[in-house]
């Protein structure tokens, strides 16, 4: 997150104004009579007038307001009704103003060493091949990504997010899970044998495909080589081929099955309501399992639950190792500490071994 900082003589000039703020509250009540006055019909132009010449009065006074307001922000200001939101208010968009102008000279700043390495390597024959050559090898590169996705989406395994909890979270507990589901198809567009990606329940009008959307973009999101649909998963696959991945399942995720269809719940960690995805499994009756994170790990105080992202590279190499120990990478080390004993792994992974095993 980008930090915007005060100059030196902005810092003591607006100690200088909180000063005078405290000094001259009768000029204050003077300016919030005439603001009161604007307000009294905001939608007026000349009332919008008279609240951004109010504005730039108290600019020349030397207090934090914004060099440029929107109608939108000031017919806003002229509703607000005391001082001390009126100063708040103020003080929130010359900041964030301040944020868009340190932002706009970071690019340009950018944008002008890309410039002055770009005419400092026209001469250099060489280096500019080498550029050429990898804007090819980038194009060449994306192509066969996009042909091993098109492939998986005919002959690939199919793994789903189902998108039917957004009720159970809050707005930026659904932004967060969108990022984590971003995240997901960016890794499986990479991956050398990748799954056919389902989005499952999700909602033409729901706050899921909004996010989805407006962090895409319709022209890309209609691009995606993904398969996302309003209907249940079980409305698509064979319900005995369905098995929902849960951390509250009590049954243990020994090995991979290539003829499974993997459900993984597309909720956040601090969202999570304990039992909710294990809840809806059993009312669809379908099978449920868990990671082998305890026959595995030294797992650390805490719920076994993982980010989407997380799930889905540890399924991803999973499905091309067969490997737990080699999947399990992918769990964040300041949740554990370390693997167990390769023989205690095997042990528990196999399960209690019957009389008459041989070993």
């Amino acid at each position: 997150m980008e930090i915007c900082y005060e100059s030196q003589a902005a810092s003591e000039e607006k100690q200088q104004v909180d000063s005078e703020d405290e000094a001259s509250d009768g000029d204050g009540d003077d300016d919030d009579e005439n603001l009161r006055e604007a307000a009294g019909d905001s939608k007026d132009s000349s009332s919008l007038e008279a609240t951004r010449d109010l504005v730039a009065m108290w600019r020349h006074a030397g207090k934090l307001v914004p060099q440029e307001m929107t109608d939108e922000e000031v017919r806003a200001l002229a509703e607000l009704t005391t001082k001390s939101s009126r100063k708040k208010y103020l003080k929130y968009l010359a900041k964030k103003e301040c944020h868009r102008r340190t932002h706009k000279e970071k690019q340009a700043k950018k944008k002008a060493e890309r410039e002055a390495w770009i005419e400092q390597s026209r001469g250099q024959d060489e280096k500019l091949r080498n550029t050429f050559f990898l804007q090819f090898w980038s194009r060449s590169l994306d192509k066969v990504l996009a042909w091993r996705s098109a492939q998986a989406m005919v002959f690939g395994q199919p793994l789903v997010y189902d998108l039917s909890y957004e009720s159970n979270m809050l707005r930026r507990d659904v932004e967060n899970t969108v990022s984590q589901l971003m995240d997901v198809e960016a890794y499986n567009r990479r991956a050398t044998d990748p799954f056919h990606l389902h989005f499952c329940n999700l909602q033409l009008d729901g706050t899921y495909r909004q996010e989805l959307l407006r962090r895409y973009g319709k022209e890309a999101w209609d691009r995606l080589l993904i398969t996302s649909t309003d209907r249940q998963h079980v409305d698509v696959f064979p319900r005995e081929q369905l098995v929902y991945l849960t951390a509250d399942s009590p049954n243990v995720l020994r090995k991979f099955d290539h003829s499974k269809v993997y459900i993984i719940g597309a909720l956040v960690d601090r969202s999570i309501q304990s039992g909710l995805s294990l809840a809806n499994a059993k009312r669809l009756k379908l099978a449920t399992a868990r990671l082998p994170l305890n026959e595995f790990l030294h797992w650390e105080m805490g719920a076994k639950n993982l980010t989407l992202d997380q799930m889905f590279r540890i399924m991803l190499t999973l499905k091309e190792t067969g490997n737990w120990e080699e999947a399990l990478q992918f769990v964040p080390k300041r949740k554990h500490d370390g693997f167990l004993q390769k023989e205690m792994t095997s042990n528990r992974v196999r399960g209690p071994r019957k009389e008459g095993d041989r070993g």
